[in-house]
């Protein structure tokens, strides 16, 4: 099972929607079960620097299974995994705004979002999963 490119325009649909709701242009990303780029928008407005990182956090949140929010919270110092982010040629994006994307218990992909707050890119990255 992956995500499919209707899944994805879905995902970043809901995201965009979102996005404009609370006013801030945003780069959506959704990857596949194998962390490869399905589909990207960068919305009127939001920063070009966030393409990457909105890719970069979809993929993370692949690769670990897991919200890139709580990915961080366990890469701060003293942490079991300070320096994640170090790992993957510096790939590894450990802040608010990636969230797996899971079909029947198993995660198929993930949603990345960047051009926000962390709140708001966790927001929006949720409003696109709740799409899925």
């Amino acid at each position: 099972m992956s995500i499919t490119l209707e899944d994805a325009r879905r995902v970043i649909a809901a995201a965009e929607a979102h996005a404009q709701q609370i006013g801030q242009p945003m780069n959506v990303a959704v990857v596949d079960a194998g962390g490869n780029l399905v589909a990207h928008v960068r919305q009127d407005g939001a920063w070009i620097g966030s393409i990457d990182i909105s890719i970069s956090k979809a993929w993370t949140s692949r690769a670990f299974d897991i919200a890139t929010k709580d990915l961080s919270e366990n890469a701060q110092p003293t942490q079991q995994f300070f320096g994640i982010h170090s790992t993957n040629g510096g790939r590894v994006a450990i802040f608010a705004g990636g969230v797996p994307l899971a079909r029947d218990g198993v995660v198929v992909g993930a949603v990345g979002v960047s051009g926000g707050s962390g709140d708001q890119d966790q927001a929006v990255a949720e409003a696109g999963r709740a799409a899925f």
